[in-house]
């Protein structure tokens, strides 16, 4: 008897590197990439502007996406899944 295995087509996050980028900058970078992604998938942006803390989560919750953020070495990851 056969057996047929079964796989899904995955692939990494794009990451968007914002660092040393003053907002709004890592925002637009952000805003033009998700609006070719489909929904699901995600996108990571690296940020060091302060401001990134608040804006893209901000801009996150306006448009429906999911944002979950951290900080490593001083460097703002953000990982967005696209409404």
């Amino acid at each position: 008897m056969a057996s047929i295995g079964s796989w899904s087509l995955t692939t990494d996050p794009e990451t968007i590197d914002a660092r040393g980028l003053k907002c709004p900058l890592p925002v637009l970078k952000m805003e033009k990439r998700l609006v070719s992604l489909p929904a699901g998938a995600q996108l990571i942006v690296l940020a060091t502007d302060p401001m990134a803390k608040v804006d893209i989560p901000l801009y996150c919750r306006q448009h429906g996406h999911d944002c979950a953020a951290d900080t490593q070495n001083g460097v703002l990851r953000f990982v967005i899944t696209r409404a």
